[in-house]
Formats: C-alpha cells, structure tokens, sequence
C-alpha cells in the first residue's frame, strides 16, 4: 500500500473520478434521448410503378428499408405500389408538383416527355452491359447529362438516382417461335422507351403498356406479344398462364436500371448527412439487388422451364441484326430532332468503345466453362424458316 493510499488522498480522488464519470455518463446518456424526443421522423410517401406482387417493388421496398435503417429511423420512407395514388406513367409528375415526396422506376417510361430520358435504360447500348451504363453515369459524365435534361430542358424538379443494373431483357412472349424479323409485321407488341421505335422500325404495330396491364392484354388478344423484363417478374405477372413460349436475348433492351425519384424541394430540405444516407443507401441497394436477381431469376427460369412447360429459345441472329439495324435509323432520327440526344449518344459510345473493348479482350466467356462442368446446352435457337 502506497503511502498515498495510508493518508486517505488516493480514495478521494478515485471517488471524485468516479462521480465526475457518472455524470458525464449520465449526460451523455440523457442528451440524445432529449434531442430525439423533441425531433421527429422525417416521413416520405413514395409509390413505385410496378405492382405489390412484382419482384421489381420488392426492390422499392428493399431501398426505403435500407434507407430507414441507415438513418436510424431519422427519415422513414413508406412505398405504395403502382396506382396507389398516380397512374404507373404519371409518377414523375406527381413527384416534380409534390404530389408525391419521390418514386421507384425506369427512364424508359418518361420516354415520351423527352426522347433523350429513355437513353439512360434503353438505348442502343454499343455492346455495354448496364454496370457498364452505370460506369459512364458516375465516371464518363453521364450524371451532368442525366442532371441537365431534368432540370435545364425539361423543368422538373426533381433529384434522382440511377441504379440497380439489369441484365438483357429477353425478346418476350409469343404465340410461335420468332424464326425471322419479318414475322414482327404487323404484329400488335408491347414495349416500352425508344424500343417502340425500333420494333416500329422492323414493322411491329407497338403498343405501350405498364407492367400491370401485360397479361391482361395479351389473355383479351389486345397485343400479339410482349416483353416485360425478366423471369421472376414475368413468372409473378403470369406470362406462363399466357403463353408457352419464350424467345431469349435481345437487343432492344440489353440493358437497363432503375430510378429513385425525390422531389428535389423536399431532398434539398434535408440535412446533409441525410443526403448522404440516401446516396450510399442508392448504391448498397443497387449491389443487392444484382445480387438478389441473380438468386431468383435463375430459379424463376428453371420453375417455368420444368413445371410451366415454358419452351425457351434463343433469339435468331437475323432478328438481332434486323435490331442493331432498326437502332442505326433510329438513333439517327432522334439525333436530328433532339441535339441533347445527340450529345448524351455520342458521350455513350465514346465510352463504350473504351470499356467494351477492354471487357472483350479481358474476359472469358461463360459458356466453354459451363459447358465443360455442367454439360447442359444452353437454350435452343429457334428454327430456321423453311
């Protein structure tokens, strides 16, 4: 025993130490708990475009819960689905006048307010996947293009964020096999975004409908055949309760990704930090859900194949040529009327030409691998035309 400690100091201190750190301790504690009592959750009313069964508001769902839980319930998004207070097509006028706080969708379906919005989901994709897509947004300045169409030409006042990135869409649901382009003259088909006006080119008569209204169409013989998006959707929609036949790969949509929509009014509002959450929020989700999509849409593909009797076939190679070039006349055309199109196409190719060109002298393909481990052929090409 020290000679500190015989005199009595040492006790003193050590009960003045601990005081003083309970105390602080105290405060410490009790000064959130005043601060959270006195401010409450910031709430947000959201609607995405798709139906409470689709797997594509299920993504919606995942990024308000991903939002919710890293602001620690600061900021509490609620999603409704599809029609709960706007038309599908008319949420981001909803959202620009305040109808709504923001949304959950694709740029395809503002393809008709301006031509150029739909390149940021279907375009003509120069070979890019949509990770590629999301690559030239964030760093071949895609977002200064996507930020001066919303705000400068087109007015909207809006904040939003690309993300979630797609794989190819398939060529959809028909009644027989696609064996050339020319069976899509004349055929009523369903798609969305500046795939209208290729499919217009390759003389289809398109008809533009929300994922809802598909199946209903196709069951009542409105349309011929339609795409959607993917097995999982598809399967839910009930495309197999439709039609037992379905083409693979695309160049229509080969890629593609979602948007979150805020009203910019109510997203400035917000403290920065919040901000933060939302933009880190965007891109975890956007990880996830390729993630989750990879799990489900592989095993929606094999359910469909073995206990829907849904006969799968690859795309002809004239019908994807016809496609790429439909998309020449296409991009061209629009390119004339609309000079931002022009300036967002050109910065995407110039992209593509770099990045698509490292991908394919870098990467193995898929198929040699698969075929070695599993010996499964892939989807059969459709038969040729006799």
């Amino acid at each position: 025993m020290s000679s500190k400690q015989q005199n009595g100091q040492a006790p003193k201190r050590r009960k003045f130490l601990t005081g003083a750190a309970g105390a602080a301790g105290a405060a410490t504690l009790a000064f959130p708990a005043i601060v959270r009592g006195q401010s409450a959750p910031i709430s947000m009313r959201f609607q995405s475009t798709w139906p409470t069964k689709d797997i594509f508001h299920e993504y919606a769902l995942d990024f308000a819960k991903r939002v919710n839980d890293m602001s620690a319930g600061r900021l509490r998004i609620e999603v409704l689905p599809a029609g709960a207070v706007v038309k599908a097509f008319d949420l981001i006028d909803a959202v620009n006048k305040g109808v709504l706080d923001g949304g959950h969708g694709v740029a395809a379906y503002w393809y008709g307010k301006n031509t150029a919005y739909s390149l940021f989901g279907t375009g003509p994709s120069f070979g890019m996947d949509a990770n590629m897509l999301l690559g030239w947004l964030h760093y071949g300045g895609g977002r200064e293009f996507y930020n001066e169409l919303q705000h400068k030409v087109m007015g909207f006042d809006v904040e939003g964020f690309l993300y979630g990135p797609m794989p190819t869409q398939p060529l959809g649901w028909f009644k027989k096999v696609v064996k050339g382009p020319e069976d899509f003259k004349g055929m009523k088909y369903r798609t969305v975004g500046l795939s209208i006006d290729v499919f217009k080119e390759m003389g289809a008569s398109v008809v533009a409908l929300p994922g809802g209204e598909i199946v209903p169409g196709l069951d009542r013989g409105l349309i011929d055949a339609a795409e959607f998006n993917n097995a999982s959707s598809d399967r839910i929609l009930g495309f197999p309760d439709v039609s037992k036949i379905c083409m693979l790969q695309s160049y229509h949509q080969p890629l593609e990704c979602f948007e979150i929509l805020f009203s910019k009014k109510r997203y400035d509002s917000l403290p920065q930090d919040l901000r933060d959450v939302i933009a880190n929020a965007a891109a975890a989700s956007s990880a996830d859900m390729s993630w989750k999509a990879m799990h489900r849409y592989s095993q929606d593909y094999i359910e469909m194949r073995t206990k829907q009797n849904v006969r799968f076939f690859r795309t002809p190679n004239s019908v994807l040529q016809a496609q790429l070039n439909a998309w020449d006349k296409v991009v061209a055309d629009k390119s004339k009327d609309n000079p931002l199109f022009g300036k967002i196409l050109a910065s995407q190719r110039a992209w593509a030409e770099r990045v698509v060109n490292w991908s394919n002298d870098t990467m193995v393909s898929n198929s040699l691998a698969y075929a070695h481990y599993f010996q499964r052929k892939p989807a059969p090409a459709a038969p040729a035309k006799k």
